[in-house]
């Protein structure tokens, strides 16, 4: 079985809950779905930006507890990243960034990748933007390329400026994951189904939009549409579920045997018959997390699976 590279951003979560309570935490959009991944039984690589100072020391025990590989040349950073989220009383999340990100000229992932992920600050942030883009450009002749923009408009400028940034990325992908939040901010005035369909056009053999507690749509390069709902649950905090979603995704696609280069034209025509089962699984995977505090996706086993 071959593996994921996850190619972004790992930090410290400093979570202010409404209560006044307050947590540390190991985060960052890629981290989270490499987490996943690792959970749900995948060799899952992670190519980041720490420090070897005490944050970074915790989020790669954390990482390496449920079986996340650090790629050689992630650790060089001056100082470990760190992200403060205000919660409201819903358990949505505001967020404050202090972070640097580059890819490091000593970075060594392991070639042949089934599936190079992607998104957030990580490529939209310079100078390692333009580093994670060459990756999945050359990556791209041996893996599927998923990507999830997860916009931070605190870090990422104007939506008129990230929207060329993140639709170049789009456009080398094959999966792209994007919440309705994410798409409200990027294009004022335009439907999610419009942005969708219009980035379906660009190459991606599917794009799904997530809509928290209203479920999840994805739109397919064959013009069909597949509709699924969330599952009802106790939300503590929404810290991490769009990356499980993420995660979810890309191991329902894995397990479909649709991933890696050799397979995109079978993932062109990914049928709804195939893709929706899937997808009631990611809601599945996601209603877990936001049923406890903090980014903490389900294991395999704590989803009743073999």
């Amino acid at each position: 079985m071959s593996h994921a590279l996850v190619v972004g951003e790992a930090l410290v979560d400093i979570v202010y809950r409404a209560d006044g309570s307050e947590d540390r935490v190991p985060g960052g959009s890629p981290a989270n779905v490499a987490l996943t991944l690792a959970r749900l039984g995948r060799d899952a690589e992670l190519l980041t930006h720490l420090g070897t100072d005490e944050p970074g020391a915790a989020v790669a025990a954390h990482l390496a507890a449920s079986g996340v590989t650090l790629a050689p040349g992630s650790t060089d950073a001056a100082r470990t990243s760190a992200a403060t989220a205000v919660l409201d009383a819903d358990g949505a999340a505001t967020y404050v960034f202090d972070l640097a990100w580059h890819v490091s000229p000593a970075a060594a992932p392991r070639p042949a990748p089934a599936v190079l992920h992607t998104g957030s600050i990580a490529a939209v942030i310079e100078p390692g933007a333009t580093d994670v883009r060459r990756l999945a450009a050359e990556l791209r002749s041996e893996a599927t390329i998923t990507y999830d923009p997860n916009a931070r408009p605190a870090l990422m400028g104007t939506a008129d400026e990230a929207r060329p940034v993140i639709e170049s990325m789009v456009a080398l992908s094959d999966v792209v994951k994007v919440s309705d939040e994410d798409l409200a901010w990027l294009a004022e005035g335009q439907t999610p189904e419009e942005v969708c369909q219009a980035w379906v056009a660009l190459g991606p053999a599917v794009v799904i939009v997530t809509r928290g507690g209203d479920g999840a749509s994805a739109f397919l390069a064959s013009g069909e549409r597949v509709d699924v709902p969330a599952p009802a649950v106790t939300v503590v905090d929404t810290v991490g579920a769009g990356d499980s979603f993420m995660g979810g995704l890309i191991d329902g696609l894995w397990s479909a045997g649709l991933l890696g280069a050799s397979h995109r034209d079978a993932l062109r025509s990914l049928s709804p018959a195939t893709l929706k089962p899937i997808l009631e699984r990611c809601a599945r995977i996601a209603a877990v997390t936001v049923s406890r505090a903090g980014a903490n996706p389900p294991t395999s086993a704590e989803l009743g699976e073999a």
